[in-house]
Protein backbone atom coordinates (compact mmCIF):
# COMPACT_ATOMS: atom_id res chain seq x y z
CA UNK A 1 0.00 0.00 0.00
CA UNK A 2 1.52 3.78 -1.08
CA UNK A 3 2.06 6.06 1.08
CA UNK A 4 -0.61 8.53 -0.08
CA UNK A 5 -3.26 5.74 0.39
CA UNK A 6 -2.22 5.32 3.93
CA UNK A 7 -2.43 8.94 4.59
CA UNK A 8 -5.74 9.69 3.18
CA UNK A 9 -7.48 6.20 5.04
CA UNK A 10 -5.69 7.13 8.18
CA UNK A 11 -7.13 10.89 7.89
CA UNK A 12 -10.38 9.52 7.30
CA UNK A 13 -10.96 7.21 9.94
CA UNK A 14 -9.32 9.15 12.31
CA UNK A 15 -11.98 12.12 11.44
CA UNK A 16 -14.43 9.52 11.70
CA UNK A 17 -13.05 8.76 15.37
CA UNK A 18 -12.88 12.66 16.72
CA UNK A 19 -16.99 12.75 14.85
CA UNK A 20 -17.91 10.09 17.01
CA UNK A 21 -16.53 11.68 20.40
CA UNK A 22 -17.24 15.16 18.77
CA UNK A 23 -21.23 14.22 18.60
CA UNK A 24 -20.87 11.85 21.48
CA UNK A 25 -19.97 15.25 23.28
CA UNK A 26 -22.86 17.55 21.83
CA UNK A 27 -25.53 14.33 22.81
CA UNK A 28 -24.52 13.84 26.31
CA UNK A 29 -26.09 16.60 27.26
CA UNK A 30 -28.02 18.88 24.61
CA UNK A 31 -31.02 16.16 24.63
CA UNK A 32 -31.85 16.90 27.93
CA UNK A 33 -31.59 20.81 27.93
CA UNK A 34 -35.54 20.83 28.78
CA UNK A 35 -35.34 19.01 31.66
CA UNK A 36 -31.91 21.25 32.63
CA UNK A 37 -34.36 24.31 32.17
CA UNK A 38 -37.03 22.54 34.74
CA UNK A 39 -34.60 21.24 37.04
CA UNK A 40 -31.61 23.83 37.37
CA UNK A 41 -33.06 27.09 36.18
CA UNK A 42 -36.57 26.94 37.46
CA UNK A 43 -38.54 27.14 34.42
CA UNK A 44 -41.89 25.43 35.15
CA UNK A 45 -44.36 27.09 33.41
CA UNK A 46 -45.21 24.99 30.44
CA UNK A 47 -46.04 27.68 27.68
CA UNK A 48 -42.53 29.85 28.82
CA UNK A 49 -40.87 26.44 29.01
CA UNK A 50 -42.06 25.70 25.32
CA UNK A 51 -41.24 29.06 23.84
CA UNK A 52 -37.59 29.05 25.96
CA UNK A 53 -37.05 25.71 24.40
CA UNK A 54 -37.80 26.71 20.82
CA UNK A 55 -35.37 29.54 21.28
CA UNK A 56 -33.01 27.15 22.47
CA UNK A 57 -33.60 25.22 19.28
CA UNK A 58 -33.16 27.74 16.91
CA UNK A 59 -30.32 29.88 18.51
CA UNK A 60 -27.50 27.36 16.93
CA UNK A 61 -28.81 27.34 13.54
CA UNK A 62 -29.55 31.25 13.31
CA UNK A 63 -25.66 32.01 14.00
CA UNK A 64 -24.31 28.79 12.16
CA UNK A 65 -26.19 29.98 9.21
CA UNK A 66 -24.40 33.02 8.86
CA UNK A 67 -21.28 31.70 9.81
CA UNK A 68 -20.75 28.53 8.20
CA UNK A 69 -19.95 30.04 4.53
CA UNK A 70 -17.52 32.26 5.98
CA UNK A 71 -15.26 29.05 7.90
CA UNK A 72 -15.92 27.20 4.40
CA UNK A 73 -14.35 30.15 2.57
CA UNK A 74 -11.51 30.33 5.35
CA UNK A 75 -10.87 26.13 4.64
CA UNK A 76 -10.88 26.54 1.35
CA UNK A 77 -7.87 29.24 1.85
CA UNK A 78 -6.36 27.59 5.46
CA UNK A 79 -7.17 24.42 5.68
CA UNK A 80 -10.08 22.32 6.60
CA UNK A 81 -7.58 20.16 9.32
CA UNK A 82 -7.38 24.41 10.81
CA UNK A 83 -11.23 24.58 10.74
CA UNK A 84 -11.71 20.88 12.44
CA UNK A 85 -9.75 22.01 14.96
CA UNK A 86 -11.56 25.14 15.57
CA UNK A 87 -14.86 24.04 15.60
CA UNK A 88 -13.70 20.89 18.49
CA UNK A 89 -11.92 23.68 20.65
CA UNK A 90 -14.84 26.25 20.06
CA UNK A 91 -17.31 23.93 21.14
CA UNK A 92 -14.91 22.30 24.20
CA UNK A 93 -15.29 25.85 25.40
CA UNK A 94 -18.89 26.54 24.83
CA UNK A 95 -20.27 23.79 26.67
CA UNK A 96 -18.57 23.33 29.40
CA UNK A 97 -19.51 27.22 29.97
CA UNK A 98 -23.36 25.93 29.70
CA UNK A 99 -22.58 23.77 32.71
CA UNK A 100 -22.47 26.81 35.11
CA UNK A 101 -25.62 28.59 33.06
CA UNK A 102 -27.41 30.48 36.38
CA UNK A 103 -30.72 31.47 33.43
CA UNK A 104 -31.89 30.98 30.95
CA UNK A 105 -30.68 34.08 28.97
CA UNK A 106 -26.86 32.94 28.79
CA UNK A 107 -28.12 29.44 28.15
CA UNK A 108 -29.51 30.30 25.61
CA UNK A 109 -26.58 32.69 24.67
CA UNK A 110 -23.74 30.16 24.99
CA UNK A 111 -26.41 27.95 22.35
CA UNK A 112 -26.13 31.20 20.23
CA UNK A 113 -22.08 30.99 20.18
CA UNK A 114 -21.97 27.56 20.05
CA UNK A 115 -23.73 27.79 16.43
CA UNK A 116 -21.28 30.97 15.80
CA UNK A 117 -17.94 28.89 16.89
CA UNK A 118 -18.65 25.41 16.26
CA UNK A 119 -19.35 23.29 13.25
CA UNK A 120 -17.38 20.08 13.57
CA UNK A 121 -19.71 18.28 10.91
CA UNK A 122 -19.43 20.65 8.43
CA UNK A 123 -15.41 20.99 9.12
CA UNK A 124 -15.69 17.67 8.99
CA UNK A 125 -17.41 16.79 5.92
CA UNK A 126 -15.61 19.09 3.95
CA UNK A 127 -11.88 17.41 4.99
CA UNK A 128 -13.01 13.87 3.98
CA UNK A 129 -14.42 14.86 0.84
CA UNK A 130 -11.61 16.58 -0.26
CA UNK A 131 -8.84 13.66 0.64
CA UNK A 132 -10.75 10.54 -0.60
CA UNK A 133 -11.48 9.44 -4.27
CA UNK A 134 -14.14 10.18 -5.84
CA UNK A 135 -15.77 6.62 -6.51
CA UNK A 136 -15.12 6.25 -2.93
CA UNK A 137 -17.16 9.40 -1.67
CA UNK A 138 -20.13 7.57 -0.93
CA UNK A 139 -18.68 4.92 1.55
CA UNK A 140 -16.29 7.49 2.64
CA UNK A 141 -19.13 10.25 3.57
CA UNK A 142 -21.49 7.51 4.32
CA UNK A 143 -19.32 6.33 7.37
CA UNK A 144 -18.85 9.90 8.40
CA UNK A 145 -22.53 9.48 9.18
CA UNK A 146 -22.25 5.97 10.97
CA UNK A 147 -19.71 7.98 12.84
CA UNK A 148 -21.94 10.83 13.86
CA UNK A 149 -24.95 8.44 14.60
CA UNK A 150 -23.01 5.69 16.91
CA UNK A 151 -21.35 8.83 18.85
CA UNK A 152 -24.98 10.33 19.10
CA UNK A 153 -25.70 6.76 20.31
CA UNK A 154 -23.04 6.52 23.17
CA UNK A 155 -23.35 10.01 23.94
CA UNK A 156 -27.23 10.17 24.81
CA UNK A 157 -27.24 6.66 26.84
CA UNK A 158 -23.96 7.76 28.98
CA UNK A 159 -25.45 11.53 29.34
CA UNK A 160 -29.05 10.19 30.30
CA UNK A 161 -27.36 7.64 33.28
CA UNK A 162 -25.27 10.65 34.09
CA UNK A 163 -27.86 13.34 34.55
CA UNK A 164 -30.19 11.24 36.55
CA UNK A 165 -27.27 10.27 38.63
CA UNK A 166 -24.97 13.59 38.60
CA UNK A 167 -27.17 16.51 37.58
CA UNK A 168 -27.49 18.30 33.93
CA UNK A 169 -24.23 20.43 35.06
CA UNK A 170 -21.82 17.73 35.67
CA UNK A 171 -23.26 16.26 31.96
CA UNK A 172 -22.63 19.71 29.99
CA UNK A 173 -19.09 19.52 31.42
CA UNK A 174 -18.01 15.98 30.76
CA UNK A 175 -19.87 16.74 27.23
CA UNK A 176 -17.00 19.72 27.41
CA UNK A 177 -14.23 17.19 28.22
CA UNK A 178 -15.58 14.53 24.99
CA UNK A 179 -15.01 17.85 22.92
CA UNK A 180 -11.32 18.31 23.82
CA UNK A 181 -10.23 14.94 23.29
CA UNK A 182 -11.70 14.69 19.79
CA UNK A 183 -9.58 18.07 19.48
CA UNK A 184 -6.95 16.55 20.65
CA UNK A 185 -7.71 13.48 18.25
CA UNK A 186 -7.32 15.75 15.13
CA UNK A 187 -4.42 17.91 16.56
CA UNK A 188 -2.13 14.65 16.60
CA UNK A 189 -3.60 12.40 14.81
CA UNK A 190 -4.32 14.26 11.18
CA UNK A 191 -1.82 15.95 8.88
CA UNK A 192 -3.67 18.05 5.72
CA UNK A 193 -1.09 17.70 2.48
CA UNK A 194 -0.93 20.86 0.72
CA UNK A 195 -3.57 21.17 -1.57
CA UNK A 196 -2.77 21.97 -5.35
CA UNK A 197 -3.48 24.81 -7.07
CA UNK A 198 -7.19 25.44 -8.02
CA UNK A 199 -7.54 25.01 -11.96
CA UNK A 200 -8.98 28.16 -13.62
CA UNK A 201 -11.80 27.30 -16.10
CA UNK A 202 -12.07 29.51 -19.28
CA UNK A 203 -15.26 31.69 -19.45
CA UNK A 204 -16.61 29.09 -22.68
CA UNK A 205 -15.86 26.09 -20.44
CA UNK A 206 -19.52 24.66 -19.66
CA UNK A 207 -18.49 21.87 -17.19
CA UNK A 208 -17.93 23.66 -14.00
CA UNK A 209 -20.13 26.36 -14.68
CA UNK A 210 -23.50 23.83 -15.32
CA UNK A 211 -21.88 22.16 -11.64
CA UNK A 212 -21.98 25.19 -9.67
CA UNK A 213 -25.60 25.93 -11.54
CA UNK A 214 -26.62 22.42 -9.96
CA UNK A 215 -25.58 23.15 -6.30
CA UNK A 216 -29.00 25.37 -6.13
CA UNK A 217 -31.56 22.39 -6.63
CA UNK A 218 -29.37 20.81 -4.13
CA UNK A 219 -29.03 23.44 -1.23
CA UNK A 220 -32.70 24.06 -1.60
CA UNK A 221 -32.91 20.46 -1.26
CA UNK A 222 -31.14 20.19 2.31
CA UNK A 223 -32.71 23.05 3.63
CA UNK A 224 -36.44 21.50 3.11
CA UNK A 225 -34.49 17.71 4.36
CA UNK A 226 -33.40 19.51 7.32
CA UNK A 227 -36.18 21.15 7.93
CA UNK A 228 -39.01 18.44 8.18
CA UNK A 229 -36.29 16.44 10.22
CA UNK A 230 -35.84 19.07 12.71
CA UNK A 231 -39.57 19.72 13.32
CA UNK A 232 -39.88 17.48 15.61
CA UNK A 233 -36.79 16.68 17.41
CA UNK A 234 -36.87 19.61 20.21
CA UNK A 235 -40.27 17.95 21.51
CA UNK A 236 -39.32 14.33 21.66
CA UNK A 237 -37.91 14.92 25.27
CA UNK A 238 -41.52 16.31 26.27
CA UNK A 239 -43.39 13.67 24.55
CA UNK A 240 -41.32 10.82 26.79
CA UNK A 241 -42.32 13.25 29.90
CA UNK A 242 -45.86 13.30 28.94
CA UNK A 243 -45.51 9.15 28.23
CA UNK A 244 -43.53 9.02 31.40
CA UNK A 245 -45.53 11.15 33.51
CA UNK A 246 -43.11 12.50 35.63
CA UNK A 247 -39.82 15.04 35.03
CA UNK A 248 -37.67 12.15 37.18
CA UNK A 249 -36.68 9.40 35.30
CA UNK A 250 -37.35 11.19 32.22
CA UNK A 251 -33.74 11.48 31.38
CA UNK A 252 -33.19 8.11 31.22
CA UNK A 253 -36.18 7.32 28.35
CA UNK A 254 -35.29 10.10 26.46
CA UNK A 255 -31.31 8.78 26.43
CA UNK A 256 -32.76 5.16 25.68
CA UNK A 257 -35.32 6.52 22.89
CA UNK A 258 -32.10 8.62 21.34
CA UNK A 259 -29.96 5.90 21.65
CA UNK A 260 -32.66 3.80 19.51
CA UNK A 261 -32.90 6.36 17.15
CA UNK A 262 -28.88 6.48 16.70
CA UNK A 263 -28.28 3.01 16.25
CA UNK A 264 -31.23 3.67 13.78
CA UNK A 265 -29.20 6.51 11.68
CA UNK A 266 -26.18 4.52 12.15
CA UNK A 267 -27.48 1.55 10.17
CA UNK A 268 -28.97 4.19 7.81
CA UNK A 269 -26.05 6.12 7.48
CA UNK A 270 -24.00 2.47 6.05
CA UNK A 271 -26.51 1.34 4.08
CA UNK A 272 -27.83 3.88 2.06
CA UNK A 273 -24.44 5.64 2.02
CA UNK A 274 -23.01 2.75 0.28
CA UNK A 275 -26.05 2.20 -1.70
CA UNK A 276 -25.66 6.16 -3.04
CA UNK A 277 -22.79 5.10 -5.01
CA UNK A 278 -24.91 2.75 -7.10
CA UNK A 279 -28.26 4.04 -7.24
CA UNK A 280 -29.47 7.68 -7.62
CA UNK A 281 -30.27 9.27 -4.74
CA UNK A 282 -33.13 11.40 -5.46
CA UNK A 283 -34.93 7.65 -5.90
CA UNK A 284 -33.53 7.18 -2.03
CA UNK A 285 -34.72 10.01 -0.94
CA UNK A 286 -38.20 9.97 -1.61
CA UNK A 287 -38.45 6.01 -0.73
CA UNK A 288 -37.08 7.07 2.63
CA UNK A 289 -39.60 10.36 3.19
CA UNK A 290 -42.25 8.12 2.27
CA UNK A 291 -41.31 5.37 4.73
CA UNK A 292 -40.25 7.96 7.61
CA UNK A 293 -43.79 10.10 6.81
CA UNK A 294 -45.51 7.04 7.75
CA UNK A 295 -44.09 6.03 10.79
CA UNK A 296 -44.30 9.20 12.27
CA UNK A 297 -47.71 8.67 12.54
CA UNK A 298 -47.70 6.15 14.99
CA UNK A 299 -44.90 8.09 17.25
CA UNK A 300 -47.51 11.17 17.30
CA UNK A 301 -50.42 8.82 18.77
CA UNK A 302 -47.55 6.29 20.71
CA UNK A 303 -49.23 6.12 24.33
CA UNK A 304 -46.29 3.91 25.74
CA UNK A 305 -43.16 2.88 25.30
CA UNK A 306 -42.94 -0.12 23.03
CA UNK A 307 -44.99 1.78 20.66
CA UNK A 308 -42.43 4.55 20.60
CA UNK A 309 -39.66 3.11 20.50
CA UNK A 310 -40.36 1.19 17.47
CA UNK A 311 -41.72 3.91 15.41
CA UNK A 312 -38.70 6.03 16.41
CA UNK A 313 -36.29 3.40 15.40
CA UNK A 314 -37.84 3.36 11.93
CA UNK A 315 -38.42 7.32 11.32
CA UNK A 316 -34.69 7.35 12.39
CA UNK A 317 -33.80 5.13 9.89
CA UNK A 318 -35.45 5.93 7.16
CA UNK A 319 -35.15 9.80 7.80
CA UNK A 320 -31.11 9.03 8.60
CA UNK A 321 -30.04 8.51 5.06
CA UNK A 322 -31.93 11.89 3.65
CA UNK A 323 -28.71 14.03 4.61
CA UNK A 324 -26.10 11.99 3.67
CA UNK A 325 -27.28 10.95 0.43
CA UNK A 326 -27.65 14.73 -0.95
CA UNK A 327 -24.53 15.48 0.42
CA UNK A 328 -22.69 12.63 -1.11
CA UNK A 329 -24.84 13.98 -4.33
CA UNK A 330 -23.10 17.41 -3.44
CA UNK A 331 -19.70 16.36 -3.37
CA UNK A 332 -19.85 14.84 -6.30
CA UNK A 333 -20.29 17.52 -8.88
CA UNK A 334 -18.17 20.12 -7.27
CA UNK A 335 -14.32 20.63 -7.43
CA UNK A 336 -12.00 19.08 -5.01
CA UNK A 337 -10.81 22.77 -4.22
CA UNK A 338 -14.49 24.35 -3.70
CA UNK A 339 -15.77 21.43 -1.25
CA UNK A 340 -14.81 23.88 1.95
CA UNK A 341 -17.03 26.74 0.32
CA UNK A 342 -19.65 24.36 -1.04
CA UNK A 343 -20.02 22.60 2.34
CA UNK A 344 -20.02 26.20 4.09
CA UNK A 345 -23.01 27.14 2.18
CA UNK A 346 -24.86 23.39 2.41
CA UNK A 347 -24.36 23.62 6.41
CA UNK A 348 -26.32 27.60 6.05
CA UNK A 349 -28.62 25.77 4.14
CA UNK A 350 -29.18 22.93 6.72
CA UNK A 351 -29.30 25.72 9.83
CA UNK A 352 -31.84 27.47 8.08
CA UNK A 353 -34.02 24.90 7.74
CA UNK A 354 -33.13 23.83 11.47
CA UNK A 355 -33.79 27.45 12.58
CA UNK A 356 -36.89 27.57 10.71
CA UNK A 357 -38.24 23.77 12.20
CA UNK A 358 -37.19 25.11 15.67
CA UNK A 359 -39.45 27.99 15.44
CA UNK A 360 -42.51 26.92 12.96
CA UNK A 361 -42.39 23.76 15.45
CA UNK A 362 -42.11 25.61 18.66
CA UNK A 363 -45.39 27.95 17.63
CA UNK A 364 -47.43 24.37 17.07
CA UNK A 365 -46.52 23.26 20.28
CA UNK A 366 -47.58 26.44 21.85
CA UNK A 367 -50.80 26.97 20.40
CA UNK A 368 -51.76 23.24 20.11
CA UNK A 369 -49.83 20.76 21.94
CA UNK A 370 -46.88 18.35 21.73
CA UNK A 371 -47.69 15.31 19.59
CA UNK A 372 -49.22 17.94 17.11
CA UNK A 373 -45.84 19.06 15.79
CA UNK A 374 -45.27 14.68 14.95
CA UNK A 375 -48.86 15.04 13.33
CA UNK A 376 -47.70 17.63 11.22
CA UNK A 377 -43.95 16.36 10.75
CA UNK A 378 -45.63 13.17 8.90
CA UNK A 379 -47.27 15.75 6.48
CA UNK A 380 -44.25 17.50 5.64
CA UNK A 381 -42.18 13.97 5.25
CA UNK A 382 -44.58 13.26 2.24
CA UNK A 383 -44.64 16.29 0.95
CA UNK A 384 -40.79 16.01 0.43
CA UNK A 385 -41.21 13.43 -2.50
CA UNK A 386 -42.63 16.20 -4.91
CA UNK A 387 -39.79 18.87 -3.28
CA UNK A 388 -37.22 16.27 -4.37
CA UNK A 389 -38.94 15.89 -7.74
CA UNK A 390 -39.46 19.16 -8.46
CA UNK A 391 -35.12 19.47 -7.64
CA UNK A 392 -34.38 16.72 -10.09
CA UNK A 393 -36.37 18.24 -12.74
CA UNK A 394 -34.10 21.58 -12.47
CA UNK A 395 -31.01 19.63 -12.14
CA UNK A 396 -32.40 17.56 -15.44
CA UNK A 397 -33.01 21.56 -17.17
Amino acid sequence: MSSSVYSWRRNVLTVWLSQFLSIAGFSFAIPFAPFFMQESLGIRDPVKLRLCVSLFSAAVPLTMAFFAPIWGAAADRYGRRVMLLRANFAAWIVLTLMGFSRNIEMLILLRALQGAFTGTMTAAQAMVSAEVPPERSGRALGGLSAAVFSGGLAGVALGGVCAEWFGYRAAFIISGALLLAAALLVLFGTHEPAQPAPVLVAADEPEHAGRFRGLWPILGLILAINFVRSFDAAWVPLLVQEIHGKLEGASLWTGMLAATGAVAGMIAGIVLGNLADRVSPPQIGKASSLCAGLLMIPQALAHNFPLLFTARFGVMFCSGGLDPVFQIWLSKITPPHKHGSVFGWASSARCIGWMLAALSGGMVAAWFDVRTTFLIGAALYLLLIPAIMIGVRRLER
